[in-house]
């Protein structure tokens, strides 16, 4: 059961646990108290359980629970850990949840070690990704905004910008602030297509028209380049350079 007031926070999970053979979505529940509802009439052996929700938050509704199934929370909130752990549920992920990050929690659940079905990618592009890494153009993440799940096709994204407990996505139709670590995002876009050039920017490097020693252009924006990162992003450049030429 998964259960979120967040309509494409419950499309992540859907998509994720659909992934897996040994996984069964029996409901899809938008509140506590559906939860409750599907408890009464359903078999759930497993819980995948937001914390913030209106009426009834996710700790509230466990610990009204005489006999909780397993639970994951799920969670964009790192203050309720220790609490959750209190009440003994399998894992705390904190959103927007990768792929990885999932499958780990499940297979603390699930024994043997679960394994992505055939249909699967083999893996997933950062946070919540629907495409294999080689049909690029189609890949996204999800990146939680405003209360929302926002869909970013990583082929549009220009830049990304850290603001210390933030980012800031520059697309080439929007721009999207989240609650997210740069270093996160780093780890998890591919390395073919995006570049860390300063402690505060990572750009896609196919949307770099120009650049010199110290900084690049993405269409109007000149981005400096950190002079910690300087030999690294040089040396990529003028291969590129080389390689296109």
């Amino acid at each position: 059961m998964i259960v979120d007031d967040e309509p494409l926070a419950l499309d992540v999970l859907e998509t994720f646990i659909q992934r897996l053979d040994n996984l069964e979505l029996v409901c899809r529940c938008n509140n506590a108290v559906e939860a409750y509802s599907c408890l009464q009439n359903e078999h759930i052996d497993l819980v995948f359980l937001d914390i913030q929700m209106p009426k009834l938050t996710g700790i509230d509704f466990l610990k009204s629970l005489a006999h909780p199934p397993k639970v994951i929370f799920t969670t964009a909130y790192r203050d309720y850990a220790v609490e959750g752990f209190e009440l003994n549920v399998i894992d705390y992920l904190l959103k927007p949840i990768a792929f990885e990050r999932f499958l780990k929690a499940v297979s603390k659940v699930t024994s043997p070690e679960p394994q992505a079905a055939a249909t699967a990618p083999a893996a997933s592009p950062p946070t919540t990704a629907a495409a294999a890494p080689q049909d690029y153009k189609e890949a996204f993440i999800y990146l939680k905004a405003d209360k929302k799940m926002v869909k970013v096709m990583l082929s549009g994204i220009l830049y990304i910008e850290s603001l210390k407990d933030y980012i800031r996505v520059k697309t080439e139709t929007k721009e999207i602030i989240s609650y997210q670590k740069i270093s996160f995002l780093e780890e998890k876009l591919p390395p073919e297509k995006f570049l860390r050039i300063h402690r505060s920017f990572i750009v896609a490097l196919d949307k770099i028209q120009a650049f010199s020693a110290s900084a690049v252009d993405i269409g109007k924006t000149e981005i400096p380049i950190g002079r910690f990162y300087k030999n690294e992003v040089l040396q990529v450049l003028n291969q590129n350079n080389l390689l296109e030429s």
